[in-house]
């Protein structure tokens, strides 16, 4: 397993230096062609002071490569299981790209000579060579992934703790192979197992850990223990000295919390900032202006799907083609959200009851709206007015927030931003009735408290996906 695993170290990372290499290389020779010879771009930008010779960007792109090689390198893109979603990696590239084209063109004035270097032409290979390289390494990562799938090349790993977190952590490296991590059993601070990890491959007491790391072959542990429990970690610490074995911690909450934790000086005074605004004015007003756009734009282009849907509720059932459903949003105001309908009439006659995954409440159309979310795009609607985001966290009804707030730590917290269409929670694989509530608004805080919009691209990307290609939707 262990010569398997460091093949793949070395081939898959250089494979992706080669993939990037010729990515680049293509960048430029399309940038060229596009600048001096397809008609449509030269009729907007005329040729006027002759085509240069085709030699002179390709000797170039040979100097720069290696350069930009080099700044991929230092933000550690050349890494193995660097990703499970190539989305993660696109702004990354945007940032090492958009300084390699800051360096070659710096470069040009160093190197010009009497070459007709064309400033549009760099224009035209930075945005080639963000397609081109992300393009490459989707690839890369396919490869990669199916390597895994088919066990070759992955790492033995454990699991020390017996909570909720632990238990993910086991189930989705176990049944997902292509992270690249085999899953031989987990470790308990003692011998009492109780709850979900009945069953599973108890390997013992984490005290047995240095002296099955060799027997094992185990190449990393995942630790997830109460924070309180530093003397476990300590002690982990200790035992394991000279071992060669990576420890991976999956902090709890609180420790997401004072991971957060900023110092801030006021007159000469440090103050620890224990809570703050999750968005500044300039923030709210870039989210704002992000939302027009991407529901403006959804609702044109939608249209027609939406019509189609709208028929088919109409045909198939009996009711109103939207659902008016009260919901709670930004700083506990209150709102109508729109959906399809997607259930019978009558499907709250006893009462607000959350959605279940065999539930038989819904309309012969219903489930497959809900199954691939098609029921929620008149949100889009809410978002363009301004009653919701596109991305935050599921605004809910408030029958089930009084039920919740006072059992579930930091419910509230997420009214502190606008509800959201999708959220980080559910693209994480966390809704309906089958995930832990608790868990999901963790979520939501770490959103909320880490909000860029970055990370919104990356959620609505990450929909899109789960849209298209998830079993457990419902």
């Amino acid at each position: 397993m262990k010569n398997k695993s460091t093949k793949i170290q070395v081939i898959i990372p250089l494979l992706t230096v080669f993939s990037d290499a010729v990515s680049i290389f293509c960048a430029f020779l399309s940038a060229y062609w596009l600048r001096f010879f397809f008609r449509p771009f030269t009729n907007i930008f005329p040729v006027t002071k002759g085509i240069p010779e085709i030699t002179g960007y390709i000797e170039f792109s040979l100097i720069v490569i290696p350069i930009w090689i080099i700044i991929f390198q230092s933000r550690k893109m050349y890494r193995l299981k660097r990703s499970v979603f190539v989305m993660d990696e696109l702004f990354v590239i945007i940032k090492c790209i958009s300084i390699g084209v800051l360096i070659a063109m710096g470069l040009v004035f160093i190197l010009k000579g009497d070459f007709p270097y064309s400033r549009l032409v760099f224009s035209l290979v930075w945005l080639l060579s963000i397609v081109f390289v992300t393009a490459g390494r989707y690839f890369m990562l396919k490869i990669e992934k199916n390597l895994y799938n088919k066990n070759k090349g992955v790492s033995n790993v454990a699991i020390l703790g017996t909570n909720q977190m632990a238990d993910k952590i086991y189930e989705n490296f176990s049944s997902h192979k292509f992270t690249g991590y085999n899953v031989i059993g987990y470790f308990s601070i003692d011998e009492n197992i109780t709850g979900s990890m009945n069953g599973k491959n108890h390997l013992g007491n984490y005290e047995l850990i240095p002296g099955l790391i060799s027997k094992l072959n185990i190449e990393k542990i995942f630790i997830s223990i109460p924070s309180a429990n530093h003397d476990t970690l300590y002690n982990l610490f200790k035992i394991c000295e000279g071992k060669n074995i990576e420890f991976m911690y999956a902090p709890d909450f609180i420790d997401m919390m004072t991971s957060r934790l900023r110092i801030e000086e006021v007159d000469g005074i440090p103050f620890m900032k224990l809570k703050s605004m999750p968005m500044n004015v300039w923030n709210r007003f870039t989210k704002r202006v992000f939302d027009i756009v991407v529901s403006s734009l959804a609702l044109i282009f939608l249209f027609p799907v939406m019509l189609i849907i709208g028929i088919l509720v109409k045909v198939t059932s009996k009711g109103p083609l939207f659902y008016n459903q009260e919901r709670v949003g930004l700083d506990g105001q209150k709102f109508i959200m729109l959906k399809f309908r997607s259930m019978k009439i009558d499907a709250e006659k006893r009462g607000p009851q959350m959605t279940t995954r065999d539930d038989d409440r819904y309309t012969s159309i219903g489930r497959t709206l809900r199954k691939y979310s098609l029921d929620e795009l008149p949100q889009f609607y809410n978002v363009l007015i301004g009653n919701m985001s596109i991305v935050g966290p599921r605004p809910e009804r408030e029958f089930f927030i009084n039920t919740m707030k006072h059992s579930i730590q930091k419910y509230l917290e997420r009214h502190r931003v606008k509800g959201g269409m999708t959220g980080w929670a559910q693209v994480s694989g966390l809704r309906g009735t089958d995930s832990s509530m608790q868990t999901r608004i963790d979520y939501d805080i770490y959103y909320i408290e880490n909000w860029s919009i970055a990370f919104d691209i990356k959620i609505i990307f990450k929909t899109i996906k789960e849209v298209l290609f998830s079993k457990e939707a419902f």
